[in-house]
């Protein structure tokens, strides 16, 4: 009697531990995907505040060569992500290009947590840098 109570209980540990194994998994998923979503962010921020340098200190070239470096810049600085999802934007906040001007960078760029083929939360990573021309 007392051997026939040691398997049961052996199987019962089994249960647990696949119990307990799903959700584990389920949870180093979620923190792996937390990890590139992080990486994701940090690239985003990056392009942003290197489009807004590159931008500034071109004013020489006007306007239409302020805006190309700063495109340029920020998707070479973020090009680790798809290029297709990434969205640049340059812009001056006072409407005109001149010295001293705040010229603004805004990055955005799709994301989405999924987990096991499960949808959580998806959403767009959005840096915006603003910097003075030069």
């Amino acid at each position: 009697m007392h051997r026939w109570n040691r398997r049961k209980q052996r199987g019962q540990a089994l249960v647990e531990f696949a119990i307990v194994a799903n959700l584990l998994i389920v949870l180093l998923l979620a923190i792996a995907n937390f990890g590139v979503i992080w990486m994701n962010y940090i690239a985003v921020t990056d392009a942003a505040r290197e489009g807004a340098r590159r931008a500034v200190v071109n004013r020489s070239a006007g306007q239409a060569g302020m805006v190309s470096a700063g495109t340029t810049a920020a998707r070479t600085a973020a090009s680790a992500l798809n290029q297709g999802n990434l969205g640049v934007a340059v812009s001056s906040q006072s409407g005109t290009w001149n010295q001293g001007d705040p010229i603004q960078v805004s990055v955005t760029y799709p994301y989405a947590v999924s987990i096991l083929g499960w949808a959580v939360k998806s959403g767009t990573l959005t840096s915006l840098t603003v910097m003075r021309a030069e």
